[in-house]
């Protein structure tokens, strides 16, 4: 069995950052089922942040929510709980939201709150680099499903 660790907002969970949901089409969330066994993980839940909650973005090293309160603690606990998942199942590959603070994979905000993206990597997936874990987002489904 192969196992795909997902971000929890792609499958329909409310549980991005204003309560709302980045749910995939029915047709791809049944592509991803026919080649993996999905797990599905919310960093920023799983580090111990509420839903709703303050939008936050990476700025420099750190994780800051809109009102400036330093969130960083909270999203590299995410990030660690996320990988432990990873690891119990073995998972190789992953797909997590896009230019998320915890999820992005190429692109994040730049930490003005001005919807301006930089290159860069949320805090989760750079754990999954670190352990070999491919990480792709929802725009690259295609790319992920070839490697199966």
């Amino acid at each position: 069995m192969k196992y795909l660790i997902i971000s929890s907002c792609l499958l329909g969970a409310n549980c991005r950052y204003d309560g709302g949901t980045n749910a995939l089409a029915e047709d791809i969330l049944a592509q991803l089922n026919k080649a993996f066994v999905l797990i599905p993980v919310c960093p920023e839940q799983m580090g111990g942040l509420s839903t709703p909650r303050l939008p936050a973005e990476i700025r420099g090293k750190k994780v800051i929510r809109k009102d400036e309160v330093d969130v960083t603690k909270e999203f590299q606990l995410g990030s660690r709980e996320a990988l432990a998942f990873a690891k119990r199942y073995k998972a190789r590959y992953a797909l997590l939201k896009a230019y998320s603070p915890s999820c992005g994979n190429e692109t994040v905000y730049d930490g003005s709150f001005s919807g301006t993206l930089i290159e860069g990597k949320g805090t989760t997936a750079k754990e999954f680099d670190k352990f070999g874990i491919k990480v792709y987002n929802e725009t690259q489904i295609n790319d992920l499903l070839g490697e199966v």
